[in-house]
């Protein structure tokens, strides 16, 4: 059972405030990073994806209009990296870091495999 958690949080997002409500209703206070205003490095992105198993392909908001301004459709996954740390609304939330894992919360009841 985890006993702290981290989430990379957009208030706006509704599945990102749910996911919230559930680490708390868990009884976890969580750490909350508006990633937005306090986006992760290159180096801190890379490691929270590979935590969570993800390539950026897999982490990247496809339907952002920053997305297609920027021609990502046919980029390798180096380039999305750095789209999304230039980026941070390209990086698919919440993602949520717990003693026991890490996990991108899409759908919002996935955060209960790491609590």
């Amino acid at each position: 059972m985890a006993t702290k958690a981290t989430i990379y949080h957009n208030q706006r997002c509704s599945t990102s405030r749910t996911v919230l409500a559930l680490i708390e209703e868990a009884g976890i206070t969580p750490t909350v990073v508006k990633y937005l205003e306090t986006p992760p490095s290159r180096d801190g992105l890379r490691k929270l994806l590979d935590d969570a198993g993800l390539k950026p392909s897999q982490a990247i908001r496809k339907k952002e209009s920053v997305y297609k301004e920027l021609g990502l459709s046919g980029a390798g996954e180096d380039e999305l990296l750095d789209a999304m740390v230039e980026n941070p609304i390209l990086i698919e939330r919440p993602i949520v870091v717990t003693d026991v894992g890490t996990v991108l919360a899409r759908p919002a009841e996935a955060v209960r495999e790491i609590l």
